[in-house]
């Protein structure tokens, strides 16, 4: 759909492109903005045999403002190509921008669903979680992913409980033998988190036929919700992912402003009622930089998930990439499986194609200088190890807890103002570290958690000291810097 502000969108965000740089913290196979700022991952999926990722993107802006939908693809997961902005907001509906949502496949056609934001512009007038917003349901069909010729708003506030603010959104839609099916997640005017289920016979018709929440409160919004289907052998188990606000005491305090997270279902969504045990929620992550996370199938049956590497109010933190124009970027996608019954996540197999020269540990100690990009394996044996990256970002096993943390903690460091984070680790048989020039990857084998971080630093140096029987295997990787 091309209107005439979809015109000088376009002239403009081209405009703004043609004069980016991303310096020196460019990452090298992590999906950044072409310029300016990038949030949550939209519309995952495979169509006609590549990748699509959109993204959430402000290119006017290094600090946010008005979204579009920007898209890479790729044939890959790894080596991505710029595609342009393929959805704008340039509709009564979705003016204020075009924010998160997701894709199906549906034969030749790519079906697209997003939140089209109105936001009203009296700020003294509005609160615009009670009043002042607009969060509609726009449904849009592409032959080729690039170009969407009709939006149509398919459900506004009025077609949500009357109980639920304005902030309803982020729709996630499947479909299988019963129909389609949607979830969104939503603020209730009690300041309670829940998720809307949809159904429909068509995809421009929907019904509401439940809300899941909680007994007790457990964060004031739930964005970013997800459902899938993991299989194990003849056993299937239901995931429903979302990324709670507003949680707090205990852990919480300890753990990013924002979680995201899943619960595993006793039933089908559509069977499961009300009470969700937030006993029961797992987080996904238990670094600095992670936020709504989206996932797919592809074509081969992998369920894969990308998260946001970053996350919103934290003025405690930066990152230096805004000196250059550019902030945030996408975590590397990750293969969901099960193992045992429980959820599990690690790198997609193809990082192993990008790996170069080969390092070990001898005696339990290795040294390396001048490797920004690597991907490294560590067997403890059971026993305690440290993993020093530059001068500042120390990562440690001492056999119950895995710890990240930065030493020097204000924003001129290496972690620009992260500090640290930590999980209880148990039970560790192999740890996998994936790193890029502003970035820091961690995974546990056999386990729904890892650890991610933006940083950086000075100079790029690998200090691992574990016992003498544990094994570092580091692989440098073959990853071209974008200048």
């Amino acid at each position: 759909m091309s209107t005439a502000l979809t015109n000088d969108l376009d002239s403009l965000r081209k405009e703004k492109e043609a004069g980016a740089q991303h310096g020196r913290f460019s990452q090298a196979f992590h999906l950044m903005p072409p310029v300016g700022w990038l949030n949550d991952p939209n519309g995952l999926s495979q169509f006609k045999g590549l990748y699509h990722v959109y993204f959430q993107y402000a290119p006017f802006n290094v600090n946010g403002g008005v979204k579009m939908w920007g898209l890479y693809t790729s044939e890959n997961l790894l080596d991505w190509e710029y595609q342009g902005v393929p959805l704008f907001p340039d509709q009564p509906f979705d003016v204020s921008g075009v924010y998160s949502g997701s894709a199906l496949v549906e034969g030749d056609k790519l079906h697209i669903f997003y939140t089209g934001n109105v936001k009203r512009l009296d700020s003294g007038q509005y609160d615009y979680i009670h009043t002042g917003r607009e969060a509609n349901t726009v449904h849009c069909v592409s032959a080729d992913g690039r170009s969407f010729p009709v939006k149509r708003c398919v459900m506004t506030n009025a077609d949500y409980p009357e109980d639920d603010t304005c902030h309803v959104r982020d729709p996630k839609v499947w479909k299988d033998d019963k129909g389609w099916w949607m979830v969104q997640g939503a603020r209730k005017n009690n300041d309670t988190g829940e998720i809307l289920l949809f159904h429909a016979q068509d995809p421009d018709h929907w019904e509401l036929l439940r809300r899941l929440t909680t007994d007790e409160p457990f964060g004031f919004m739930w964005e970013c919700p997800d459902y899938f289907v993991l299989q194990e052998g003849d056993s299937t188990k239901q995931v429903l992912s979302f990324s709670p606000q507003g949680l707090h005491g205990g852990k919480w305090d300890e753990r990013n402003v924002y979680a995201s997270g899943f619960c595993m279902l006793t039933g089908s969504i559509e069977e499961v009622y009300s009470p969700i045990e937030f006993s029961d929620f797992s987080i996904w992550d238990g670094g600095f930089d992670f936020y709504a996370p989206q996932s797919f199938l592809a074509d081969d049956g992998r369920r894969i998930l990308i998260g946001w590497m970053g996350i919103g109010d934290t003025p405690t933190q930066t990152n230096k990439t805004i000196a250059d124009g550019w902030q945030h970027c996408f975590t590397l996608p990750r293969e969901l499986y099960l193992k045992d019954g429980a959820v599990c996540q690690w790198p997609v197999r193809e990082l192993e194609q990008k790996r170069g020269a080969y390092h070990t540990s001898d005696a339990g100690h290795l040294k390396l200088q001048g490797i920004p990009c690597f991907d490294a394996l560590i067997t403890p044996q059971g026993k305690p190890f440290t993993v020093m990256l530059a001068d500042q970002f120390t990562i440690n096993w001492d056999t119950n807890t895995l710890s990240l943390e930065f030493n020097n903690t204000d924003k001129e460091g290496a972690g620009a103002g992260r500090t640290k984070r930590s999980e209880v680790v148990s039970d560790l048989e192999e740890l996998h570290i994936v790193a890029d020039y502003s970035s820091v990857e961690i995974f546990i084998k056999d386990s729904s958690l890892s650890f991610t971080t933006r940083y950086y630093p000075d100079q790029y140096w690998v200090d691992f000291v574990g016992d003498p029987t544990s094994v570092l295997k580091l692989w440098e990787l073959n990853c071209t810097q974008p200048q």
